[in-house]
């Protein structure tokens, strides 16, 4: 458990790494630079902690399969403290939160070294899947403007959604046409079943196109046209904008307000939101992992702060184990970590050979693909499995969405916490029985660790359930969690046993005790209470 399988190592470059780290590229490039536009950093920031992720990271002893990179769940956090810290001026607040991920880095570093990484998978389920929810709605609140060529008046995300009709009615048609293109083949590229259809990514796809609209409709040159008895002009600030070279894009951190409290805010969150979806990011592939290794979150997390103090000291964005591009990753047959390697020394080579063809990407395509990003972030679909899970579930599911849209991520989130423990002191367990009892090894057959759960089954009991299956021996066939003599087990324990159970491999993992107990839906991970 928690042990990286060396299997990989001491193979060379593999055919089929060469091919995964090239396919990964070709969707990183232009998400790489889409994320670190709506961050409100330069747009080759994204690309540098890509290079920093596959390059460097690799080397490290990050989990095999992952990809490393910057993420659309940290944008919200990335943007606004670019907005909070610069006060109006856009260059400071990105040195003064470049700032604000050195220090993160050093916390989770901080975490790896005191394995404390695995705190990741106790996270409610419900709560984290809101969060995401509530950050593709901004997401989607945010570039839809951009994709129609708008500048919005509002800046929160409630109004700047409430402000897309009006930027609909206002829209530059060049600028929309192209997002709207890029749009379509993101949403429609999946649906095609042709299998060369498959192997080429959407995103190279609306790059292959959108790069031509922007040649027909020469965005490069400033001018002016009609349409429909209108005048609208276009221009170079509608295309992506790039240093002169790679040096140049290295910018340094500003320290200057670090000890402030809007600082410390934005430090909390890039560290315990960064290291949250890393880690499940990272359990979520190893369960896609044909060879069923299961890695090490602490070295993974090592890895990733190191990453992201490097990044942030000469000017890139935050970095985690990305799930979309890991799972791009996994499907194209990748090996080992190299594939991640080559993955970001491709990106490199192409912005040192052809930085020109990146300054032809028009801004709004990279909106586009922001957008399906938000909508795959929010899709309706996860309100729907919330309420499958229990009305519970979908409550701190809801709650932590609209909270977090109101204010902001680091309450949306405490928030659906402090809801979890009140949803279960109503059904009878108090906070203090929540962090009463424990895990014990029972007495079971030979080659079987039993483990009994006393009182309430819930996250903390989630770090020792696995802090005794890392202590499993070679004979270990079957491990069996005995949950007769616990009060309540709620989704969040169940959901992550079945990870634990796929990391486990070959071992046999039972659970008894669950049919004895009320359910609050038929979902195998609904909430469960003993009858008093």
């Amino acid at each position: 458990m928690d042990s990286t399988d060396s299997n990989a190592r001491g193979r060379g470059l593999s055919p089929q790494d060469v091919k995964s780290g090239f396919l990964v590229f070709l969707i990183a490039l232009p998400l790489c630079l889409g994320i670190a536009m709506a961050s409100g950093f330069p747009p080759i920031a994204g690309v540098l902690t890509a290079i920093v992720g596959g390059a460097v990271v690799s080397f490290l002893g990050s989990a095999e399969l992952t990809i490393k990179g910057p993420a659309a769940g940290l944008i919200v956090i990335a943007l606004g403290a670019v907005q909070e810290l610069g006060q109006g001026d856009p260059v400071a607040g990105y040195k003064r939160a470049l700032a604000v991920g050195a220090v993160a880095a050093v916390i989770q570093i901080g975490f790896a070294l005191a394995r404390a990484a695995t705190v990741g998978i106790a996270m409610s389920p419900s709560v984290v899947h809101g969060m995401l929810a509530a950050i593709g709605v901004i997401i989607i609140s945010k570039q839809m403007h951009t994709l129609v060529g708008v500048t919005p008046e509002a800046s929160e995300p409630l109004e700047l959604l409430a402000e897309i009709p009006a930027s609909f009615g206002h829209a530059n048609p060049e600028i929309l046409a192209i997002g709207l293109v890029s749009l379509f083949i993101l949403f429609g590229w999946p649906l095609l079943r042709s299998a060369w259809a498959k192997q080429i990514p959407a995103p190279l796809v609306v790059l292959l196109v959108a790069i031509p609209l922007d040649l027909y409709f020469d965005i490069a040159h400033p001018h002016e046209y009609e349409f429909w008895g209108r005048t609208f002009e276009v221009g170079p600030e509608y295309l992506v904008s790039l240093p002169g070279s790679l040096l140049d894009a290295v910018n340094f951190p500003d320290f200057s307000v670090i000890t402030s409290a809007a600082s410390i805010k934005y430090v909390v969150m890039f560290a315990l939101v960064g290291t949250i979806e890393s880690t499940l990011s990272v359990l979520a592939v190893d369960s896609m992992d044909p060879e069923n290794r299961a890695s090490d979150l602490n070295k993974d997390l090592l890895g990733v702060g190191v990453g992201n103090l490097v990044c942030a000291l000469i000017g890139g964005l935050p970095m985690i184990s990305e799930i979309v591009r890991s799972k791009a990753n996994v499907d194209a047959g990748a090996t080992s970590r190299r594939a991640n390697f080559f993955h970001g020394i491709c990106l490199l080579a192409f912005v040192v050979v052809a930085p020109g063809l990146l300054q032809m990407i028009p801004l709004s395509a990279l909106a586009a693909m922001l957008v399906f990003t938000g909508a795959r972030l929010a899709s309706p679909n996860e309100l729907t499995k919330a309420r499958s899970i229990g009305g519970d579930q979908l409550l701190l599911f809801t709650v932590t969405l609209v909270v977090t849209l109101a204010t902001d991520l680091l309450v949306g989130v405490g928030v659906g916490l402090v809801l979890k423990i009140v949803l279960h002191w109503v059904r009878g367990v108090p906070p203090w029985h929540l962090f009463g009892g424990g895990v014990a090894k029972g007495e079971g057959r030979e080659s079987e660790l039993r483990l009994v759960i006393h009182g309430a089954a819930v996250f903390p009991r989630l770090l020792a359930v696995r802090k005794h299956l890392s202590s499993m021996t070679p004979e270990t066939t079957r491990v069996v969690i005995d949950l007769s003599s616990a009060r309540l087990v709620d989704h969040t324990f169940l959901a992550r046993l079945d990870g634990m159970a796929a990391e486990l491999g070959d071992v046999e993992l039972v659970v008894e005790g669950l049919e004895t107990m009320t359910a609050a839906t038929a979902h195998p991970h609904a909430t469960r209470v003993r009858p008093a």
